[in-house]
């Protein structure tokens, strides 16, 4: 399991300048056994209203591609869309 922390958090590496522009980061919280990354959104992304389109456009997309094994990945704080 070590191994896949580290592959996402070197994948949300890639997303984070982006992130950290804005006020905000992101915080790997665990990985299940059924291969779901749960992820907290921090600082100005977890109140933005754009939180829920940077998760999916850029997070998740991130993730998913780097590391396949991963089947989903949730965040535990998004705000929701307006």
């Amino acid at each position: 399991m070590e191994n896949l922390i580290d592959r996402v958090e070197t994948a949300l590496n890639t997303v984070r300048p982006y992130l950290q522009t804005d006020g905000g980061n992101v915080k790997v919280i665990e990985i299940t056994d059924d291969y779901t990354v749960k992820l907290e959104l921090m600082g100005a992304c977890g109140s933005c209203p754009m939180s829920s389109m940077t998760f999916k456009a850029g997070l998740e997309e991130a993730i998913l591609k780097a590391v396949p094994e991963i089947r989903k990945v949730e965040a535990l704080n998004l705000t929701p869309a307006f």
